[in-house]
């Protein structure tokens, strides 16, 4: 705390209580980007000249001199040990907060829920009313859980009312929704689970989603099972040892060094959910086993790990690939393949100037831009052009943010899905391989600081 260093952060506007006679001073929120920590310090937007000095160079007093402005070593003092009690400084806080983490993570055979216990939480508090101001977290979050099924049943019914094909036909090899929040991205989830109600069940699933917080450069495995507030998924064990098989040695542990990234990251919590209501329970009672990945963004370095050092994105496909068909030789039934996936992210939170929102030709401009960007790459996909999809987003330098080019290339390589030249050429003898876009959803808040796109899509 002497010479203080602060660890991955994020910053977001927030508002101070409400003072005796009803004012509010604007604050900025102070949390953990890699979300090890669920602690959050709340301080004066001054705050912003300080953190960048809280580089585990510069002392107290250093600091103190650096920023003047009236700044006083006690106030400097107070912070840094706010910060240090919510774990977000490099030190002996963090480090057992960490150790704990790990400790608890590798105690267990699943993953406790995070973004879906959240869900439910707010959403059995929507259910109780007043009720909830009285209520404890685990009586919101036992309302909510209980209520999530037939909401996800009503949002089913009202995507697929007038739908010209509301289920498929027979199982198809993969499907691609979104990782979005439920708010901003139920009709997408439920343009492609509604769909599987009544086809029949994998043997297991793999979801491949995106490393959002985590410090992996390469592709990430995980060797838990997810619990939900619907229930509990296994690990899709025998692919996962079938997996690490093609991996090797060396390979495997490149994949499971960060295995911790797993902790929190929506990406493939989002999907159980679904996973586990639309396809259901077996004979035995259990849920269909579940395998989660998270993939780099192979557009960079050609697929390479960020840093030389984690696995890279042709190795895992390659065993990806031998695994299936493993599996499929030996008669132990077809694997499902998620790509959970976002699209674009803009706007002033993602570090955009200007609103999106409104009816001026300028803000008109921005937003036709990111729909035609992502019309562009999107049409790329369901022509199984990955290759070409992946170089242009390398020239452009992913101009608006895509998120999960890497589950994306990985789903189509994975499954070898030919190139077709048009939208009904299916790009394979019988028409099998064909990708087909079922929806495109581009969600802006109100004071359109914020767009996030997603799309739902079958590949069969």
């Amino acid at each position: 705390m002497a010479v203080p260093k602060l660890r991955p952060v994020r910053l977001f506007p927030a508002q101070s209580a409400p003072d005796a006679e009803g004012n509010v001073q604007q604050a900025v929120g102070i949390a953990d980007a890699r979300q090890i920590s669920d602690r959050v310090v709340f301080a004066a937007p001054a705050v912003q000249l300080i953190l960048p000095m809280l580089d585990g160079q510069k002392t107290i007093d250093e600091i103190v001199a650096a920023v003047g402005r009236g700044l006083t070593r006690t106030t400097l003092e107070q912070f840094v040990a706010q910060l240090d009690d919510a774990a977000l400084l490099d030190g002996p806080t963090f480090d057992a907060l960490l150790s704990k983490i790990r400790a608890d993570f590798d105690s267990s055979d699943t993953l406790p829920p995070a973004a879906t216990a959240a869900f439910a939480e707010q959403l059995g508090a929507s259910e109780m009313g007043e009720e909830a101001a009285q209520s404890t977290s685990d009586e919101r979050y036992e309302r909510g859980a209980a209520r999530l099924p037939s909401l996800m049943d009503q949002w089913i019914d009202e995507v697929l009312k007038n739908a010209e094909r509301p289920s498929f036909d027979t199982l198809p090899r993969a499907v691609m929704a979104p990782h979005i929040d439920y708010g901003r991205g139920w009709m997408n989830y439920a343009s492609v689970w509604g769909r599987m109600r009544v086809v029949d069940r994998p043997a297991r699933i793999v979801i491949l989603g995106t490393n959002h917080f985590g410090t992996s450069t390469g592709v990430c495995l995980c060797d838990k099972g997810y619990e939900t507030p619907v229930g509990t998924s296994p690990l899709a064990r025998d692919l996962f040892d079938a997996l690490t098989k093609h991996l090797g040695q060396e390979d495997s542990a490149r994949a499971l060094a960060n295995r911790y990234d797993h902790e929190r990251e929506h990406s493939v919590e989002l999907q159980v959910p679904w996973i586990q209501h639309c396809l259901g329970k077996d004979d035995a009672g259990n849920f269909v086993p579940v395998l989660g990945v998270l993939v780099h963004d192979p557009s960079v370095a050609s697929g390479a790990s960020y840093d030389g050092r984690g696995l890279d994105f042709d190795s895992f496909i390659k065993a990806l690939r031998a695994a299936i068909a493993d599996l499929e030789k030996a008669g132990m039934g077809r694997t499902l393949l998620v790509a959970s996936v976002d699209l674009s992210h803009v706007g002033t939170v993602f570090g955009d100037e200007g609103t999106l929102a409104g009816d001026e030709p300028e803000q008109q401009q921005k937003r036709d831009k990111v729909l035609n960007h992502d019309r562009e790459m999107l049409q790329l996909f369901e022509q199984g052009k990955i290759d070409e999809m992946l170089a242009s987003m390398a020239w452009q330098q992913n101009p608006t943010r895509w998120c999960s080019l890497g589950a994306m290339a990985a789903t189509l390589k994975a499954l070898d899905v030919p190139s077709k030249t048009s939208a009904g050429d299916s790009g394979a003898p019988g028409g099998r391989g064909g990708v087909t876009l079922l929806n495109y959803v581009a969600a802006m808040d109100d004071q359109g600081l914020s767009l996030v796109s997603h799309a739902a899509a079958v590949i069969e």
